[in-house]
């Protein structure tokens, strides 16, 4: 006989997993916090924190369902921004110090997202790794 093939009709889900992320909120109510962004070459992670530096939520583009090059870009990183300022707002968050990292090319739109939803940003610090010197380079290729 076989098995009987089901097929499940998927209705109103939208590409990225913004009706999923936004489903785990935590209970904890936080009025001030440290917003993480680290934007590499290849991804955009969103780590919100409490005042004395505890996570309590993060976020990035490949959990929201980005794959590939789809993930370093500008619009993947604001949707992060946009769920990390919607739960942040769910928590009571008033204010937030934001700390960005890195490079990539979602550092700007994911701030902006979050900032968008009415969370008030009192300092933005840069701390992007800068290497003093590095490690030592290749030598030279003999052809």
């Amino acid at each position: 006989m076989g098995k009987k093939r089901i097929i499940k009709k998927g209705g109103g889900s939208d590409v990225t997993g913004t009706s999923r992320a936004l489903s785990r909120v935590p209970k904890k109510k936080v009025s001030a916090g440290i917003l993480n962004v680290l934007a590499t070459f290849n991804n955009t992670i969103v780590t919100l924190a409490d005042q004395k530096g505890n996570s309590i939520i993060a976020a990035s583009c490949g959990a929201l369902g980005f794959k590939g090059s789809r993930k370093s870009t500008p619009f993947a990183a604001a949707k992060v921004g946009e769920i990390i300022g919607e739960k942040a707002q769910q928590m009571g968050m008033k204010e937030a110090e934001v700390v960005v990292r890195g490079v990539g090319a979602g550092r700007e739109s994911a701030l902006r997202a979050f900032a968008g939803k009415g969370v008030a940003i009192t300092k933005i610090t840069d701390m992007t790794p800068v290497p003093h010197n590095g490690p030592r380079p290749k030598k030279a290729r003999r052809v």
